[in-house]
């Protein structure tokens, strides 16, 4: 994977997404883990609007929605914010990952910010997914085929976990924790760090 950036002069630029799930409730809590290691942008679908707590994201964290998107955009060379979004971003996680906007993503369907900035996504930058849903939708069969395109697009999946669900069910589908999904990244891009600065990626 190529990330031939300057680590060392700034921080990573990390983008943070958050699709309708009612794990969504966790996502200003997972944008202060990153904060205080990365420059942090945050996309929500407005599905996902029903459960971010807006008011607790991290000051410096400026969030983007759907009525973002074409609001400045006013006549031909104007920037576009899908566009940009995806040039500032070194590393893209989208948590939760719905089965909604997994069955979009698979699909290559881009109807809102988000899906926008992954169908125009540069697969030669990293993209994390940590999926969130009924224990059943988890085990759907549709979900399984989802999930290998995603891998063959080379999307890199932070597996849910088995607990009680918001449904009230328990079983595998839980979004894995904010503290884990950070971890994971920070581990991931370090170790590509590391091997750009030793020139053997």
């Amino acid at each position: 994977m190529n990330m031939e950036v300057d680590t060392v002069t700034r921080k990573p630029r990390i983008l943070l997404a958050a699709s309708g799930s009612v794990a969504a409730i966790k996502f200003s809590n997972l944008c202060h883990c990153f904060s205080e290691w990365a420059e942090v942008k945050a996309v929500a679908s407005k599905a996902s609007l029903n459960f971010v707590d807006k008011p607790s994201l991290p000051q410096d964290v400026t969030l983007y929605t759907d009525e973002d998107e074409w609001s400045s955009w006013n006549k031909i060379g104007d920037p576009v914010l899908h566009i940009e979004l995806r040039r500032w971003a070194d590393v893209m996680i989208i948590a939760p990952l719905s089965a909604n906007t997994l069955a979009k993503v698979a699909g290559g369907l881009c109807d809102n910010l988000l899906t926008c900035i992954v169908r125009a996504w540069d697969y030669s930058k990293p993209l994390f997914v940590a999926p969130a849903m009924n224990t059943l939708m988890w085990n759907n069969p549709f979900t399984e085929r989802h999930l290998v395109l995603l891998d063959e697009l080379g999307i890199t999946l932070i597996p849910p976990i088995k607990k009680k669900l918001a449904c009230g069910d328990y079983g595998n589908g839980a979004m894995a924790e904010p503290s884990l999904i950070y971890s994971t990244v920070r581990l991931f891009w370090e170790s590509q760090a590391r091997k750009q600065s030793d020139g053997t990626s």
